[in-house]
């Protein structure tokens, strides 16, 4: 017999909780299943399963064999799909989590084209500011920003970073005057990004210290960032803003960044995924393609 097949019964088998159901769920004969097991017990020398007329049971050295049978299961089909990964092209459904404005402005015209490259690709894309379980959600993919918890089963891979900038309208800063040092903002009304109960102050990094945190003086707080540059734009205060939001907005002058001489924050992106023995074609080629083209358009 193959020793493999054999291993695949009998996890089968365990999985199942009986020798009928796997011999159902693998299409052979009861008799057969039993054959396979006592195959791997005639071979190791040790019995594998305590198996009486009502039930069955793991030996303590069937539950550690079983345990290294799925590992050794799992990675033959990761190697049996490496293979075949290499004569075919990304597809299947691909569900992705990803912030709403990130996702809207950066994340989804990338994969937009990596879906018109590949027809067979399907996406499935949830945008939105709620930090979902990639397991519970059943989400190939999460695209994240900032700080990551370490998270057991949870690989992650850095694949743009940008920048946050001080910025306000041509008239804003032509009543004002601009902002020449960070201890200035204190005499300006900021624009300030808001959650209930909690509001995300200015960081400005310091060399070999913890960034500096600052809240200036504000009369407009805003949970949604486009909502924050359009105030911005409508000359309402001074707002800190990812570099690819407000990129098109200070190229046509609606919008001048000051603080230029002050190094500014840079939050790094991810991609996240489970860890698996072998990493779907479709969710490899995904990440290929953010992490080359993502960087372009958040700089």
């Amino acid at each position: 017999m193959d020793r493999l097949t054999s291993m695949a019964v009998f996890v089968k088998a365990t999985d199942l909780g009986s020798f009928a159901a796997a011999a159902e769920a693998l299409e052979l004969s009861g008799p057969m299943v039993g054959k396979h097991v006592r195959f791997l017990e005639d071979r190791l020398g040790v019995r594998l399963i305590n198996r009486t007329t009502r039930r069955q049971s793991l030996t303590d050295f069937g539950q550690a064999y079983y345990d290294r049978c799925r590992v050794i299961l799992a990675e033959t089909q990761a190697a049996d799909a490496l293979a075949a990964d290499q004569f075919s092209e990304p597809r299947g459904k691909l569900r992705v989590t990803m912030p709403a404005l990130l996702g809207k402005h950066c994340v989804t015209p990338i994969l937009m084209t990596l879906a018109q490259q590949y027809p067979m690709l399907e996406l499935d894309l949830s945008l939105g500011d709620r930090i979902t379980d990639l397991a519970e959600g059943g989400y190939d993919l999460a695209i994240r920003t900032g700080d990551l918890e370490d998270k057991a089963g949870i690989v992650a891979r850095r694949i743009a970073r940008h920048c946050m900038i001080v910025c306000a309208s041509p008239a804003y800063l032509d009543k004002h005057g601009p902002p020449l040092r960070i201890e200035d903002l204190a005499d300006h009304q900021a624009i300030l990004y808001t959650r209930p109960g909690w509001i995300h102050p200015w960081l400005f990094p310091r060399n070999g210290q913890p960034a500096i945190e600052i809240t200036p003086p504000n009369r407009l707080r805003l949970d949604d960032l486009d909502a924050i540059a359009d105030a911005a734009t409508a000359g309402m205060g001074v707002a800190w803003l990812p570099s690819w939001l407000i990129r098109e907005r200070v190229a046509t002058g609606l919008l001048v960044p000051v603080l230029t001489d002050q190094q500014a924050h840079v939050f790094d992106n991810y991609a996240l995924w489970l860890r698996t023995p072998h990493l779907p074609l479709k969710v490899r080629v995904a990440i290929d393609a953010l992490a080359a083209a993502l960087p372009k358009v958040m700089d």
